[in-house]
């Protein structure tokens, strides 16, 4: 059984080890019900494990291990993985920002290899500006305090880093509807800002952003709303170290989804996006005329 490669962090090995112990539990012919109560669990931690939302102890990993019926090399390969899902990564010093689940987000994005991203009304969060960004948390967030709101910013703009880092920056698609370009987020002055901070992203060679304008009419991204496909390196046996998964937010939680049958919808879905969309050139185009036009009031 070949274990992780690469991606730091906790959130790959957490998810490596929740799948194969829901294999095991399967292949025990064990439903989650059954395994709570043969494990003296919550069917709901359970299904936390299995979808790597939570650590294990290695002691725990030995107990389902036995109750699983694995045989004593899957069970010590299984404890060692239990080890790597103690390991934290930059993020968990913003513990007391990140909303419950986002540090599952966050690892993922830190291990991406490429990102191909749709936003319907906002700019994609690894594009914002410092200030629209505030703009958009405050607005989110009303009862925080500032000093809360501004480590949140911060925690932000430390994800941008997957963008300009020196060893295998993350390849950035992003699309964003023409309404993201014309919502006056936190202002006029603001928008020109974050409208030349788009246009300068798009140079990096790593990324490419293009506009679905209003006249492109109906298309897929008018039907499912924003969502990103994260997409992962492959190991030394040529297989992504995860199943590229799809990330869809909404205004109470997120789904991840990583079923063949759903990502191929999605990955339908964006393509029908990208190939609707304005080109990079006509989209950056587009971008600095709305920046023309908030600078001028």
């Amino acid at each position: 059984m070949r274990m992780s490669d690469g991606p730091t962090g906790s959130t790959v090995p957490r998810r490596q080890l929740g799948r194969y112990l829901r294999d095991l539990r399967n292949q025990a012919g064990l439903t989650v019900r059954a395994a709570a109560r043969e494990l003296e669990r919550a069917e709901a931690t359970i299904w936390r494990i299995e979808t790597g939302q939570t650590s294990l102890r290695s002691v725990d990993v030995e107990v389902m291990c036995k109750v699983y019926g694995a045989s004593g090399g899957v069970t010590k390969a299984l404890k060692a993985l239990a080890k790597e899902t103690k390991a934290k990564g930059w993020w968990h010093a913003y513990g007391d920002v990140i909303a419950e689940g986002f540090d599952l987000f966050i690892g993922l994005e830190e291990a991406t290899e490429r990102l191909d991203w749709y936003e319907s009304d906002l700019v994609p969060g690894l594009l914002q500006t410092p200030d629209y960004a505030r703009a958009i948390i405050s607005a989110h967030l009303p009862d925080e305090g500032p000093d809360e709101v501004e480590r949140r910013v911060q925690l932000r703009m430390a994800r941008q880093v997957l963008l300009s880092r020196f060893f295998k920056p993350v390849q950035l698609s992003a699309v964003v509807s023409e309404s993201v370009l014309r919502r006056p987020v936190g202002g006029h002055t603001m928008m020109v800002e974050q409208l030349k901070h788009l246009a300068d992203v798009s140079g990096l060679p790593n990324v490419a952003i293009r506009v679905v304008p209003f006249n492109a009419g109906l298309h897929m991204g008018a039907l499912s709303g924003m969502f990103g496909i994260l997409r992962f390196p492959c190991n030394g046996e040529g297989r992504e170290v995860e199943p590229s998964t799809v990330y869809a937010e909404g205004f109470t939680g997120a789904l991840y989804l990583d079923k063949p049958a759903e990502l191929e919808r999605y990955d339908r879905a964006f393509k029908d996006i990208w190939h609707t969309a304005l080109d990079e050139n006509e989209s950056k185009h587009l971008i600095m005329e709305m920046a023309g036009k908030y600078a001028e009031g």
